[in-house]
């Protein structure tokens, strides 16, 4: 299992557009991947669950990654991040 944590620095916080290709990207690779926010977690590859999570501008998510291409998927999901929230 890969795992990193990233705090949201779009002022529009994970919204429509740029949470559209983050699913995209992510539907790339067999491993399942979650996003969580506190208690709360989502399928990454589920456009409307990452949607429902809300997710606002200064709030620190965690990726996880586990399956056969974890690594692969955790690096370039976390570099998805860096270049678009």
């Amino acid at each position: 299992m890969k795992q990193f944590q990233y705090t949201i620095k779009d002022p529009a916080g994970l919204h429509a557009r740029p949470a559209g290709l983050l699913v995209q990207e992510a539907q790339k690779f067999g491993c399942a991947v979650k996003l969580a926010r506190g208690e709360k977690s989502a399928d990454l590859k589920r456009l409307f669950a990452v949607m429902g999570m809300n997710v606002k501008c200064g709030e620190t998510v965690e990726v996880t990654a586990q399956g056969d291409d974890e690594t692969a998927a955790a690096q370039a999901l976390e570099a998805f991040f860096q270049a678009h929230f």
